[in-house]
């Protein structure tokens, strides 16, 4: 009987046999770890997990800083469609106690649009510094693993106190730690949770994260529906305290990815890794693992993002995918924010969009293997766009349509910030796709710090905010055209490799 047990390559240093060529990681871990078993599910529900948390500090202000309904103590000098901010403060209440939102805690009603967007826009804002400040730790000196830890508990810890805020400064600075902490959480989760996974099932694995991400936006309504008249403080407690207690369970049972580790030269941590996991009775050793990968030797914290832009191809695909990102970054943002300027339950609005998620969640999850990276995005950014102009355009005439478009624009734009995620990690090498990835979701953010200013002036005028929107998510959208298509590609793992396999694909074509 054979021996079920042999090493996984044959040995290098011996000169009588003829030498296979140098195993891709790919090759390899599919090899190792063979078809998708319950040790790889269950590493990937753990860490597409941090999702659920990245959902509800997102979109929490929704309901934190929401504007409460407010009723007159005087009819002879009031009435329900009266300006309050023109009336003695005698003469009306809010309808619940002040502190059930921050616009009443602390007199905002009748402050600027600017200072009412504040702590939303500083959320955005913290990101996109969060970003650029912690993007490249992932691949480079921290690893995955250790940068979602780190990512969570600066989450966790920042929204606990948020919870003591004394003044809409405070808690605007609070909103802004939040999100810098939030920055690289996504990112993480959604590299660490493909790379433990061989090309056939990555797609599906990636989609964890979005059905997660919608989880975590369906809880708000129902923590927001529970929390009904006491005060806003209470949600931000309850969603730091689960967020904790997962940041303990990523420490003691999640594993790093073995592709950055082989990168780093850290291969005997790989191997063990890969055993832990694999499904197939196969044994390796540090000499045995003889791959075609070149190793880094701790490199600076940034030479990940230099080695980005250094190659013209490169530079080309991230400007283009980022450009993409913005436009949709801008309606996934925002459309959440603008549903309190439409004539519908807050709650339900909020309800009907996260499920909204759900059949964007299920196109990514079942159909990514075999859709068109770049006719879906031009059409799905585009359905957006037509939708949201047609909101603006038609106004009140469309009636209870608008809440039907509105949710069509949302789904489209959800569908589309999906795709554009997992396009991204198939255009870039191991060496620089978590700070590629991580710099989409820059341009992500980036979209949403001009939302909350947006959805402020839309109030007036319906064109400043789902005009702008669809405009911008269709224009935005044809930058795609410049990409290549990846659908069904190997993940390269090195700048040369993926250089050498465009110019290949090229001269076939040409």
């Amino acid at each position: 009987m054979a021996d079920s047990t042999q090493p996984l390559l044959s040995d290098s240093n011996s000169s009588e046999s003829k030498l296979p060529p140098p195993r891709t990681l790919d090759e390899t871990i599919e090899q190792c770890i063979g078809d998708f078993g319950w040790a790889q599910f269950l590493q990937a529900v753990l860490v597409s997990f941090a999702w659920v948390f990245d959902a509800q500090q997102t979109f929490i202000t929704v309901f934190t800083d929401s504007q409460p309904t407010w009723h007159c103590l005087d009819s002879d000098r009031c009435n329900s469609s009266s300006n309050f901010c023109t009336l003695p403060n005698q003469t009306w209440s809010w309808d619940f106690n002040p502190h059930v939102s921050t616009i009443s805690e602390w007199g905002l009603q009748c402050a600027g649009s600017l200072v009412k967007g504040l702590p939303a826009s500083s959320f955005f804002l913290g990101c996109l510094v969060g970003g650029l400040a912690l993007s490249t730790l992932a691949d480079s000196s921290l690893g995955r693993k250790n940068m979602l830890l780190l990512s969570c508990l600066i989450m966790s810890l920042s929204s606990m106190l948020t919870a003591f805020s004394t003044s809409i400064w405070v808690y605007a600075f609070l909103r802004f730690l939040n999100g810098f902490g939030r920055a690289t959480v996504g990112t993480c989760a959604l590299v660490l949770s493909t790379e433990l996974v061989g090309k056939k099932w990555r797609g599906q694995v990636g989609a964890m994260g979005f059905l997660c991400f919608t989880l975590g936006f369906l809880t708000l309504p129902l923590l927001g529906y529970i929390n009904n008249g006491n005060s806003w403080r209470y949600l931000y407690v309850w969603t730091s305290i689960p967020t904790l207690i997962y940041c303990c369970l990523v420490w003691c049972f999640v594993w790093e990815s073995p592709r950055w580790l082989i990168v780093k030269g850290r291969k005997e941590e790989a191997v063990s890794i890969l055993q832990s996991i694999g499904s197939n009775a196969i044994t390796m050793s540090f000499s045995d693992l003889c791959l075609d990968v070149q190793e880094s030797s701790n490199p600076d914290v940034y030479d990940a993002l230099r080695i980005l832009v250094k190659k013209p191809w490169s530079l080309r695909r991230l400007l283009a995918v980022m450009a993409v990102g913005f436009g949709i970054g801008m309606v996934y943002y925002g459309m959440p924010l603008t549903l309190s300027n439409l004539n519908f339950n807050l709650y339900l609005g909020v309800v009907f969009n996260a499920l909204s998620e759900l059949p964007a969640f299920l196109i990514t999850f079942f159909f990514m293997n075999t859709i068109k990276r770049r006719e879906a995005l031009i059409g799905f950014t585009a359905l957006s766009g037509i939708s949201s102009v047609l909101i603006a355009s038609l106004g009140q005439q469309l009636g209870s349509l608008q809440i039907v478009l509105e949710l069509v624009s949302f789904f489209s734009a959800c569908t589309a910030f999906n795709m554009t995620l997992i396009y991204t990690i198939e255009l870039f090498p191991t060496c620089v796709r978590n700070s590629a990835l991580a710099m989409v979701r820059q341009a992500l953010v980036f979209g949403g710090v001009f939302s909350p200013v947006m959805v402020a002036a839309g109030r007036e005028n319906q064109f400043w905010s789902y005009g702008m929107f669809g405009l911008v998510i269709g224009l935005f959208g044809l930058f795609v055209v410049g990409l290549p298509e990846t659908r069904g590609s190997v993940l390269c793992d090195t700048m040369d490799e993926e250089e050498t396999k465009n110019l290949t694909k090229e001269h076939i074509i040409g």
